[in-house]
Parts: structure tokens; sequence; C-alpha cells
């Protein structure tokens, strides 16, 4: 079950956190996968990884808020099965002390990095019959989130972006659906506590943690499974969807 043989994946954000856990997965279940990120140290550590497993991967140097880039680099790799867009940032802030600039940033790669990874593989994916695509949304996009302004705008979006392609390229085989996971335990997550929080990264760990009902943060590992599920053939029936991860914050909280 699950198997990805024959399957020609590229994930964005490749290079750590989620992205990273999807594509050693990917790799693990047959898939030759291009590990896309803009760090190209990241990228290359993570392929090293498949390959010393046994699998398959090249790195992909690629900026996804530049369409151009990503235009020349997803035509470089022709045909194209599964598309799953990670790479993202962060931001913390509301409405009123966002600057234009951050706010900006957070689009260009969240919403307009999606958007032009969907806008060059969809038309390869159509030429090959059809693909899978997930995009990687947020209890963000659905709840309330206290200083997350521009970040929930974002995964907002890419929520809608998702439900606009499943719904568009249902006829072409192509298949899209998102994933909003809660807080996830990444490297992400210790720097920002070591950055915000000197000395008390412990304590506020566990605060965080304890932020879901189910009393720990996600591991990236746990994301990637659901990921391999919804991208396999035995998901073929499922479009149009976003799937919650997050230990029970969106029900469990109210």
């Amino acid at each position: 079950m699950f198997s990805l043989n024959n399957k020609t994946a590229i994930v964005t954000g490749a290079g750590s956190g989620i992205g990273r856990a999807v594509a050693l997965t990917f790799a693990s279940a047959g898939a030759h996968v291009y590990v896309t990120d803009l760090n190209a140290g990241n990228a290359e550590s993570t392929v090293e990884e498949i390959k010393q497993s046994g699998g398959g991967a090249t790195a992909l140097l690629c900026d996804v808020s530049n369409q151009e880039a990503v235009v020349t680099a997803f035509q470089t790799i022709g045909k194209i099965d599964i598309l799953v867009n990670s790479a993202g940032v962060s931001h913390i802030g509301r409405a009123d002390n966002t600057s234009s600039e951050d706010f900006e940033k957070v689009f260009r790669v969240n919403v307009q990095g999606v958007y032009n990874s969907l806008y060059t593989a969809i038309p390869l994916m159509k030429t090959n019959g059809g693909g899978a695509i997930v995009n990687l949304a947020s209890i963000a996009a659905v709840v309330g989130l206290s200083d997350r302004f521009a970040y929930s705008m974002s995964k907002g979006a890419v929520y809608a972006m998702t439900m606009s392609v499943a719904k568009d390229y249902i006829s072409d085989n192509i298949r899209c659906n998102s994933i909003s996971p809660a807080r996830v335990h990444t490297p992400f997550v210790d720097g920002f506590l070591a950055k915000n929080y000197p000395g008390k990264e412990k304590e506020m760990f566990e605060k965080l943690s304890k932020t879901q009902p189910i009393g720990r943060m996600g591991t990236p590992d746990e994301i990637s499974k659901l990921i391999l599920y919804l991208c396999s053939d035995e998901a073929s029936f499922i479009t149009g969807n976003d799937y919650p991860i997050d230990g029970g914050f969106i029900k469990l909280n109210s």
C-alpha cells in the first residue's frame, strides 16, 4: 500500500522541517523526489540522506516566489506526478503592527509561491494524464490565532486556492487537497524559542505544546504520512478537501 514506485514528485521547502520529512517519506515509498529549496546546503543534505537509504532524489534550487525561476526549474523535470507545496515562512504580528514589507514577504512566499508552483506544474500534469497535489495550509486558515495576521491571511489563501484547483482540474485527473497542521516541532520552532525566549526555551516549549488538546506538538514524520496517503493511488477518490492534523486543536479547544 501507498507505493509511489515510478512516480516523480516535487516537494518545495524540502530542505528542512515538514518538507524534508515528506521528501524522505516519498523516497522510501519509491518516488524520485525533486528536493526543492532556496538553501543549497539544506537541499543537498536531504538528497544525501535519501540516497544513503537507497532512494532517488535530485536537488532543485529554486526561489518559489519567482515565477520565472519556478518555470525554468520545473520544466527541466518534464514529468510531474506529485506536487507538495511545503515552502513557507511565518510571521508574528497583528494588523496594526505588521509592516507592509513583512506582509508582502509572507504573501510572496506563502501565496505567490504556491501559485507559481501550481501555475507551472498543472500543465505538465495535464500532459502526463493527471497528478496529485497537496498544499500545506494551517489551522490558522480557519481559526483565529493571536498575533498571526499575515500568516493567517496567507494560509487562508492556500486553502482557497486548493478548492479552486480541485474544481477546475477534476476532469484532467488532477486531484488537489490541503492539510492544516497545528504546531509541529521543527527546527523553526527551536529557532523561534531561542530567539524570543532565551533561557526559557524548555518552559515555553511545554506551554506551546499544551495548546494542543493532545498535549504535545506534532512531528514532521506524522505530517508526512498523511501527505503520502493523499498523494497515493489509495486516495484516488479524494479531492477538494482540507485535512486538519492538529491534535484536536480545532474541534476540542472550543
